[in-house]
């Protein structure tokens, strides 16, 4: 839109080069000025330039268009690569035996964390763990496969039917300071 600054940058605040992933930014004359009797969440979203740090991870290519790749807080960063849940989803998707997948990070302690796949089967069909992997397996690098496939009958969802992978996280972080290892 006219008049509305995106970058694309690094944890450090760097921008990326063009097809490398980071968090997208915006800066305009119409945005927030903070949230309402909440100065941390303001001072987390809206840094000190006016630049509003969305949350979503995501890439610019070559002709400036803007792709969305997934959202920040659900990376999983294992052994220093980071990886992200929606291209590990994409990649399960088509599974014959699985209707829907989530895919979390899980703490490891050689990794940090770990990928692991959570998949609700077809109707009538049991999900083969092993074959999920291998599914994975041929579709993207090795890193990001799953190392482990959880099979349950239904995702948790909220009220508008967002995927709550915190209720999918909490089990196997139960007992840490933190969500990341």
């Amino acid at each position: 839109m006219k008049g509305v600054e995106v970058r694309i940058v690094d944890a450090d605040g760097a921008d990326v080069p063009p097809g490398e992933v980071g968090e997208i930014i915006t800066r305009s004359s119409n945005n927030m000025l903070g949230y309402w009797n909440l100065p941390e969440a303001t001072a987390a979203t809206l840094d000190k330039d006016g630049w509003i740090h969305t949350g979503d991870a995501g890439y610019m290519d070559a002709d400036g268009y803007i792709f969305i790749h997934d959202r920040m807080k659900d990376m999983i960063i294992s052994g220093g690569e980071n990886v992200y849940p929606a291209e590990v989803e994409s990649a399960i998707f088509g599974h014959p035996q699985v209707l829907e997948v989530a895919v979390i990070g899980v703490p490891d302690e050689k990794w940090g964390e770990t990928v692991k796949a959570v998949v609700v089967p077809r109707p009538g069909e049991a999900v083969d763990p092993a074959s999920v992997i291998a599914w994975a397996r041929e579709r993207i690098a090795p890193y990001k496969v799953p190392k482990s496939v959880d099979v349950i009958e239904a995702l948790p969802r909220n009220a508008s039917g967002k995927i709550l992978r915190k209720d999918l996280r909490a089990p196997y972080w139960e007992g840490r300071e933190r969500m990341v290892n």
